[in-house]
């Protein structure tokens, strides 16, 4: 017999009883070779001729089942031809569809061309809607009582397989490529989702309802399979965290809170933290930072860290999605954990001379981070915790009042004083300058100056101060006590502008907003006079060049005159024209025309009212040392001695001892770096603390990549970082430069993972390149744009030096996993696309990941970790058809 086609021959198999592999061998005689079953449609043609009668034909779908045994078919379009069956009332032959998708459906592959696993995301897409149409179709007539029974043990069959194809990840995978690759198929699925939810309320709450509700949700969680990562449990510490928390406390009090909260999210979710202890290891962070650091502004630093500033990040990360979770229960959680960590709290405790963490509760509570109930809870447990702890309060310290109740109190009055510096100065100067003189006292200026860092309001609190002191140029008809409240009111918000800078750093004075050549006086001698760590100032500078004539008149006032006078003085003027004053006195000195005790005098005049003006004149002789050969330094040095010891006398103004006590602290930051270089030893009065904690810290005689390395070593021994190694580093870095300080950090922990020989070199040049050349790499052989798609390169600028180093470094790693031979730099890679992977966002390829070459794909998910349908799905932009189609036959041939 000729066959004309495939439906005559399958007619003529039926007629004469072929077996299915005697149809198989005649199949393949009657058509040439060439032409493939799929594009002939083959199965689509078996099923038309196997469903024409209200049961199916028994030995055409032998032959069926024959073609998907011995891969004539693909599973593609037999997946394609079912979904095109819709007599739903023929039950026989649903349930001969459903026993041949059991088949192949839970191990579906494909390692053809990329087209051809596109097609099976597509068909696959198609079965899951012919799926979601036939349990709709049952769940319906379940309410029928005659056909009630035949229903619901169809539907059992549907949602059998449903849950079968479902439960695979790698399904899932192939079908949220279909999703994206055919917008309107998935619209239709979500109408059948729709059409089948409506007809489960007919189910009542029969075992059928509870698993046709399982399949729902999976099939909802498919667009959102990228974000749902599983949490660490059998981790309880986290150093990245710590490192964060602990660098931000140490270094970065002033800044923006939403920075750090994004920082440590990310943290959280790259290393899949759970939120209990998330919010545990930043509380075990604060209060070790609380514990370590040194006395004086460093501890109310830490303080209001602790206090002030992670209660308001707490309060930032509760309004990130928690999914079911209650974020205040997880807080509440994380604090139980806490209190089982009773040393660290008797440390913290016996620190800061008082119950922490209730009053950290407090602050929580306050912020709603925790009820009420669980607030009080807590504090009981530590309560009863505590009394079995030692004797905190000894007599030395029992009446120390606690710094964090002072920096809890302090929040508030720094909001009093920043409406209080909004009124006109003009009217009540005698008021303000009660006010400034109260902040003065004690250590107040300190915990005002920490609580308004800690919560934002530092900035702000700098500007009033800055228009303060230029308040105080206004002198129209001044009579005496008015000129001292006014020299008063701009040498307090001098020096506390000078404290603030040396302290929190001059970006925190510095204002964008002012008019064009209006600059403030403060800033302009800040910038231009006022040494700083890193910066070397020229004494030979115009600005410490001013008007001759009034440096004249300044030099004569301060020789001739018993005392320096206040009526009509310009500070602002006197500040700027006191560094050239200075270099006139001290070559009179140099030159014998001066004594010792005329200069005696004249720095008790420059330091007896005003000690702004100490501060500007040491801050110009600072600059001068500098210049001076060992030979030439003792006169400027000496003066330095003198202007830093204070007047103790009865002439001098208000407030005289307190201000002695900020100046001192200045001169002794502005001369530290001097004193070392030079070996000289001034004696500042004592304010009671360590006022330059963290200096000198590197070995006098040691290289500094050693002390590099050796605290990098330390740090991972210990397994976390602490503030005086961070401090370390940032000497290092101010040191070295960036370049320095990353190059031999990338060095050290590349000696963790070694490379080959050629490989370190190279991980260095692509790392240093500011080429324009793309070919930077010798191996592999090939430009970075030819590792990219057309539609990349539209987006990716090659220009900018890190796009091209990001795209040279996943060249090297594609080299790497493309090496004959694996090891521990194949182990580095390994971990280095993990962490790519967990830290991207839901619906985003991530800025790192877009320069991955698509060929590296294939070379990825040969690695056994990276062999997931996830993290292939993450690894490829699938907003791109190219992206798709190497994702999905990657993903098909796992």
């Amino acid at each position: 017999m000729k066959v004309v086609n495939l439906k005559q021959a399958i007619l003529q198999a039926w007629k004469e009883r072929w077996s299915d592999y005697q149809w198989a061998i005649n199949m393949k005689r009657f058509f040439p070779r060439g032409a493939t079953w799929d594009i002939l449609n083959l199965a689509e043609a078996l099923l038309e001729q196997a469903m024409i009668g209200p049961s199916p034909n028994p030995l055409i779908l032998s032959y069926l089942k024959y073609a998907i045994s011995s891969q004539m078919v693909s599973y593609s379009t037999v997946l394609t031809a079912i979904s095109k069956f819709d007599d739903f009332s023929r039950d026989l032959c649903v349930q001969s569809l459903l026993e041949i998708m059991d088949m192949f459906c839970d191990r579906l592959s494909c390692h053809g061309k990329a087209e051809e696993c596109i097609s099976l995301c597509r068909a696959l897409l198609s079965a899951l809607t012919w799926l979601l149409r036939c349990a709709a179709f049952y769940a319906e007539k379940v309410k029928e009582p005659l056909e009630q029974a035949a229903a619901e043990n169809q539907l059992k069959m549907c949602l059998e397989r449903l849950e079968k194809v479902l439960s695979s990840t790698k399904n899932r995978a192939l079908i949220h490529i279909a999703k994206l690759e055919e917008t309107s198929s998935w619209s239709t699925v979500e109408q059948s989702l729709v059409k089948l939810g409506e007809n489960l309320n007919n189910l009542g709450t029969s075992p059928l309802r509870s698993q046709a509700d399982d399949c729902v949700s999976l099939i909802k969680s498919i667009p959102t399979m990228l974000s749902v990562h599983s949490e660490q449990l059998n981790k309880t510490g986290f150093p990245t965290v710590h490192a964060v928390v602990l660098l931000e406390g140490t270094m970065n009090l002033t800044g923006e809170t939403q920075p750090l909260v994004e920082q440590l999210m990310m943290v959280k979710r790259m290393q899949r933290i759970p939120s209990p202890l998330f919010v545990l290891e930043i509380w075990k962070a604060c209060f070790v930072g609380l514990i370590e650091c040194p006395e004086g502004t460093e501890e109310l630093k830490w303080t209001a860290f602790t206090f002030l500033k992670m209660p308001q990040v707490l309060v930032k990360l509760k309004k990130y999605p928690q999914g079911d979770k209650d974020f205040t229960e997880d807080v509440n959680c994380a604090f139980e954990f806490l209190l089982k960590l009773t040393p660290l709290l008797d440390k913290a405790d016996q620190r800061c001379n008082c119950n922490c963490i209730s009053l950290l509760l407090q602050e929580c509570s306050k912020q709603g981070l925790l009820s009420e109930a669980n607030k009080t809870n807590l504090i009981d447990k530590r309560t009863a915790d505590k009394e079995n702890s030692p004797c905190l309060k000894s007599a030395e310290n029992a009446n120390i009042q606690p710094n964090p109740g002072l920096i809890l109190r302090a929040e508030p009055t720094v909001t009093n004083i920043l409406k209080t510096m909004d009124a006109d100065h003009s009217k009540s100067p005698e008021g303000l300058l009660g006010v400034l003189g109260h902040m003065l006292s004690g250590k107040s200026l300190d915990l005002l100056l920490a609580a308004a860092a800690a919560t934002g309001k530092l900035k702000s609190f700098a500007r009033k101060f800055v228009k303060l002191n230029e308040f105080t140029k206004q002198i129209t008809g001044e009579i005496s006590k008015s000129g001292s409240v006014r020299a008063l009111l701009f040498d307090i918000s001098f020096l506390m502008l000078c404290h603030v800078a040396q302290t929190y750093g001059s970006e925190v004075i510095l204002s964008d907003s002012n008019p064009p050549g209006e600059v403030p006086f403060f800033e302009t001698w800040m910038l231009t006079c006022m040494p700083e760590e890193g910066k070397i100032l020229n004494p030979d500078h115009p600005c410490f060049r001013p008007d001759s004539t009034k440096v004249e008149s300044l030099v004569a006032l301060l020789n001739n005159s018993s005392e320096m006078k206040l009526v009509q003085m310009k500070w602002h003027e006197v500040c700027l024209s006191i560094s050239a004053a200075i270099l006139e006195i001290l070559n009179a000195w140099e030159n014998g025309v001066l004594t010792f005790e005329s200069i005696q005098k004249i720095t008790d005049n420059i330091k007896g009212k005003v000690c702004s003006m100490a501060v500007c004149a040491v801050a110009w002789l600072v600059a001068h040392v500098r210049m001076l050969g060992l030979d030439e330094r003792e006169k400027s040095l000496q003066m330095i001695r003198q202007l830093a010891t204070p007047l103790y006398g009865e002439n001098t103004l208000q407030f005289y001892n307190e201000r002695v006590v900020i100046m001192s602290s200045i001169l002794e930051h502005m001369c530290a770096d001097v004193l070392q270089q030079t070996a000289t030893q001034i004696k500042f009065p004592s304010t009671g603390m360590d006022t330059i904690p963290y200096w000198n810290l590197l070995p006098p005689k040691k290289p500094i990549k050693e002390v590099l390395t050796g605290v990098f070593t330390k740090v991972l021994e210990k397994g976390w970082v602490d503030s005086r190694s961070i401090h370390i580093f940032d000497t290092l870095l101010h040191m070295g430069g960036v370049y320095w300080f990353c190059n031999n950090l990338v060095k050290d922990y590349i000696s963790l993972f070694p490379l080959d020989d050629t490989q370190p070199s190279k991980l260095m040049r692509l790392l240093s390149s500011n080429e324009e050349d793309s070919n930077i790499l010798s191996s592999p052989n090939r430009s970075m744009s030819s590792s990219l798609s057309a539609s990349q390169l539209h987006t990716v600028s090659m220009r900018d030096p890190l796009n091209r180093v990001l795209a040279n470094l996943f060249l090297l790693i594609s080299s790497i996993l493309g090496a004959k031979t694996a090891g521990t730099h194949t182990q580095f890679v390994q971990w280095f696309m993990e962490e790519c992977v967990e830290c991207l966002e839901q619906g985003s390829r991530g800025s790192i990941l877009q320069f991955m070459p698509f060929t590296m794909v294939s070379e990825l998910v040969k690695v056994s970790t990276m062999s997931s349908p996830k993290i292939v799905l993450a690894i490829t932009d699938l907003s791109l058809p190219l992206g798709r189609r190497v994702a999905a036959k990657a993903i098909a041939a796992l």
